[in-house]
């Protein structure tokens, strides 16, 4: 069975074959709707679109194992791509920079080990923005 390791909750759970992330999350009590930078998780928790990969508040980075998911989805693709998409325009900036590695977890199915950073960071102003 594959092991899914949360970086962020020092958590590890093992999971059957083709499970989806975020339902296997909740089942081990793991929040993954985040909110930005960590401010609003507690009310995303709540309000989301419930798995159906809209409203892109479960999106999270795969750090190690990405071979071990299925491909990128259209409605991922369209999350991440369209930043006019409601409710909101961060899983879009979330996104640039972390190309090869963000996924919703409600749309990442398990096929192997992989490692997981939930509630990634979202950087709005770049590195060099104030330089």
């Amino acid at each position: 069975m594959p092991l899914v390791k949360f970086t962020n909750e020092n958590k590890e759970i093992e999971v059957p074959a083709g499970a989806w992330l975020r339902e296997e999350a909740v089942r081990a009590g793991i929040n993954l709707n985040c909110g930005v930078n960590g401010y609003g998780a507690d009310v995303n928790k709540y309000v989301n679109c419930m798995g159906k990969g809209m409203c892109g508040t479960c999106r999270v980075r795969i750090t190690s194992g990405i071979e071990n998911t299925n491909s990128l989805t259209k409605r991922e693709w369209l999350r991440f791509k369209t930043p006019g998409l409601p409710p909101d325009p961060i899983p879009c900036l979330a996104y640039v920079g972390n190309e090869e590695t963000m996924r919703l977890a409600c749309m990442t199915q398990i096929n192997g080990d992989i490692e997981v950073e939930s509630g990634p960071e979202v950087n709005l102003f770049g590195d060099n923005f104030f330089s």
